[in-house]
């Protein structure tokens, strides 16, 4: 049986309480780094649709491109467990990823839009299996992932909620929506605040 990543996301009122109680139960920071994600669609498919992933991210010397399926009855362990296999193309260097949005742009592919994340790694102290990551999304707010690499989903899914009991996080709402989607909310919610300014009569000096 092949790996999968098993997920959740919620949003955080507070990011450095979280980050108290995480040092407190043993975990080891692993370090922050910045992510910059572009997330793209295929012209005849809409990914936001189907909930696809294709995005090429850069991060401190890294770059790759990765590949998620459409979300199905399979993926959707319960209503906010999300379980998906992922395909990772690491590319050589950080500049290779300018090369890999202009090779998308070339074929055709809809930029959907840019995330930039800032995302502090927490390790489990005596499991490698379970990671818990506080990400701080430019323009749109603050969230933790709890994440667990397994080969049974129930398994899984029992660890992945007993991680989160004993974390503080239970209480916190569930996000469902990938941040590519939370950003592209949030870019047409300014839009529709900014439209009607800027329809407004103009002004005197």
């Amino acid at each position: 049986m092949s790996v999968i990543e098993m997920e959740r996301k919620r949003e955080l009122a507070d990011a450095s309480a979280l980050r108290a109680r995480l040092v407190e139960a043993g975990y080891r920071e692993a370090g922050t780094s910045v992510e910059v994600d572009t997330y793209y669609s295929r012209p005849d498919i809409d990914f936001l649709s189907t909930v696809e992933c294709l995005r090429v991210r850069q991060r401190d010397g890294f770059a790759e491109i990765t590949y998620k399926p459409a979300s199905t009855a399979d993926t959707h362990l319960a209503a906010d467990i999300i379980a998906k296999p992922e395909t990772n193309v690491i590319l050589s260097g950080p500049d290779q990823a300018t090369a890999a949005s202009t090779l998308l742009d070339v074929l055709g592919m809809v930029r959907l839009c840019r995330v930039e994340k800032t995302r502090t790694t927490f390790r489990h102290p005596d499991r490698d299996d379970v990671t818990v990551v506080i990400d701080l999304i430019t323009g749109v707010g603050a969230f933790a992932e709890t994440e667990v690499m397994a080969t049974d989903p129930e398994v899984a899914g029992r660890l992945l909620n007993g991680v989160e009991q004993r974390l503080g996080l239970a209480n916190c709402a569930v996000v469902r929506l990938p941040y590519r989607d939370l950003v592209i909310q949030h870019e047409r919610a300014d839009v529709t605040e900014v439209g009607p300014r800027l329809a407004g009569p103009i002004q005197g000096r």
